[in-house]
């Protein structure tokens, strides 16, 4: 898979197809078939639409203090993403101009392949780039995802409890320095 793919910056032009994407990678980490957390349906309707709607999406790629990337198939299909900005963690010593990875997905056809692993250098390199502390926040249930980010460097350093409509999800807040 890798040999067809293209990685680039997302544009304005992919915001229906990134937005989709947004959504269905959500769904597919946290429904039914992920991790299956019990969102109550008008809070998970209200979070989807705020977060994955284009309307936010295109906020974000014209934003020029944000980053996204896109992976794109053979067939021009997007199939994963990450997204990166400015840091907005709930942390004490989180300081204006630290940056932070807000998002990165893959469609599960695409994972196995190593394209989560390009992503996250590529934002992480970005990151770095701006000599600033690098802020996570991760889901407490997702224990794959701590354990590759502090294989990264990523230190637990708080909590903080993450918005779905008014579902509260219980996250780590990690920092590389």
């Amino acid at each position: 898979m890798t040999a067809s793919i293209t990685i680039r910056p997302a544009s304005a032009d992919d915001v229906p197809a990134l937005a989709a994407l947004k959504l269905h990678c959500f769904r597919d980490t946290f429904g039914p078939t992920g991790f299956a957390i019990p969102y109550p349906p008008a809070d998970l309707a209200l979070f989807e639409a705020d977060s994955y709607g284009e309307p936010t999406v295109a906020r974000e790629l014209a934003d020029p203090a944000h980053r996204t990337w896109v992976v794109q198939d053979a067939d021009g299909a997007l199939i994963a993403y990450v997204h990166i900005g400015p840091s907005k963690l709930p942390h004490p010593e989180r300081e204006d101009g630290d940056g932070e990875l807000y998002q990165l997905y893959l469609r599960r056809e695409a994972q196995g392949a190593g394209l989560g692993k390009q992503l996250l250098d590529l934002a992480l390199d970005e990151l770095a780039s701006w000599g600033r502390p690098i802020w996570i926040g991760v889901w407490q249930g997702n224990l794959k995802a701590q354990h590759v980010y502090a294989g990264r460097g990523f230190e637990i350093v708080g909590e903080y409890k993450f918005a779905v409509g008014d579902w509260r999800d219980e996250e780590f807040i990690m920092r590389r320095k």
